[in-house]
């Protein structure tokens, strides 16, 4: 047998273990899952009460991911069952929620999830009434999708293969195309979207026919975007998350480029028929602003410079700079306080000469490793600091800057 097989067969004898009665009974009584050291104990615990090895490997990974997984699917983390790489690749709940909305707002009521791993997507559907038929290839994933779509009357899931699926009585579809390699740990992420499963080509093919809804990668060559889709680049916490694409009745009239930013108290949108051109630049003000990600991949800095009525520090610099403080949920805004020193040996006295200790360095369009440039600058001292290396006007400038808290 071979080692992948092996492996699949240990992860089926972990499953069946886990998924008994007795298996459930004992994940749910197992406490927080805290440190490496606290599950030696535990191990040796579950053991001396007579449970089997493949029952103890299985809870306790599952307790450890139900943890890792609070992260994007809060309190319903607790009662779910994770795979690793199902896990890495889940959609935020926050996030489905939003996507299923859309099928909703369209009037779209069945919905078949192509690749829905372990099932946040098509949880996010059914919890909104829609009707839905989650489809996985890998049998694994698809049994602990089945349990964490359990208590919805709504949803089912199909042991198949997305490619070989009927969706004749389907209104629409989502896909979130498998961008790593086979298997539940250890994967690898895929860099060659033909290599995607189900491949872009099926799932562009899919929305010129229906209602289509595809998750990638936030760093999708914009090349392979098809012309007819909306593209939105959601970014979460300031951590830029995934790109979708919506086709047909899910694409927003008029609107073909968005970037949807998600913070801790609400979500604010920036859209566009298309990509926007970049604002003049001009001469540094009192305020430097760092556009989200989200507005950054959608290509959208000229509109937001526009709307604060800021400008381009710089040609091809995603930077941007005004003169009153700006008041904006989709940049990072910096007071500047001076101009220090490009050279390094002058920089660094610079810096010591202020009593900076802790430095954190941003930088754009220089190309530096901020680590090692911090290492080389061996800084002591009781004061903290940003710096903000990067180009004004084509030359080389580093800026001192105090971090404004966005609004």
């Amino acid at each position: 047998m071979s080692r992948r097989g092996t492996v699949d067969s240990v992860e089926r004898t972990e499953l069946l273990e886990l998924l008994s009665p007795g298996g459930l009974g004992l994940l749910d009584s197992l406490p927080p899952y805290e440190s490496k050291g606290d599950v030696l104990a535990l191990v040796a615990a579950l053991r001396k009460q007579g449970h089997s090895p493949e029952l103890v490997s299985a809870v306790l990974t599952q307790s450890r991911l139900r943890r890792k997984a609070a992260a994007k699917f809060g309190d319903f983390a607790p009662s779910m069952l994770f795979t690793e790489a199902g896990l890495e690749q889940a959609t935020r709940l926050r996030v489905a929620s939003l996507h299923a909305g859309r099928f909703r707002d369209a009037g779209l009521r069945h919905v078949v999830d192509l690749g829905c791993g372990i099932g946040g997507d098509a949880l996010a559907l059914a919890g909104l009434g829609l009707t839905v038929t989650a489809v996985e290839a890998d049998e694994v994933t698809a049994a602990i999708a089945s349990f964490n779509l359990a208590p919805f009357e709504t949803a089912a899931v199909v042991h198949a293969r997305a490619e070989e699926v009927d969706l004749g009585t389907a209104d629409a579809a989502y896909l979130d195309p498998a961008r790593r390699t086979a298997g539940h740990t250890g994967t690898t992420r895929l860099t060659d979207p033909n290599d995607y499963s189900p491949s872009l080509g099926f799932a562009f093919g899919l929305g010129e026919r229906m209602p289509v809804g595809v998750k990638l990668g936030p760093g999708l060559d914009r090349e392979l975007i098809p012309a007819e889709a909306e593209a939105q680049w959601v970014s979460v916490g300031g951590q830029l998350t995934e790109m979708g694409l919506w086709f047909r009745e899910l694409a927003r009239p008029g609107i073909r480029r968005s970037a949807l930013v998600l913070g801790e108290t609400g979500i604010d949108e920036l859209t566009a028929a298309a990509d926007s051109p970049d604002a003049e630049v001009g001469e540094l003000g009192g305020f430097l602003l760092e556009p989200d990600a989200a507005v950054i991949r959608a290509r959208l800095i000229g509109d937001l410079a526009r709307s604060l009525d800021a400008r381009m520090v710089s040609g091809g610099i995603a930077y941007l700079t005004a003169d009153e403080p700006p008041h904006t949920p989709f940049a990072t805004a910096f007071r500047v306080l001076e101009t220090l020193p490009a050279d390094e040996k002058r920089l660094k006295k610079a810096l010591r000469e202020r009593g900076i200790g802790t430095l954190e360095i941003k930088k754009r369009g220089i190309d530096i490793d901020p680590a090692t440039l911090r290492q080389r600058l061996a800084l002591s001292g009781p004061e903290s600091a940003t710096i903000v290396m990067t180009r004004v006007a084509g030359r080389h400038t580093t800026l001192l800057v105090e971090r404004l808290a966005r609004p």
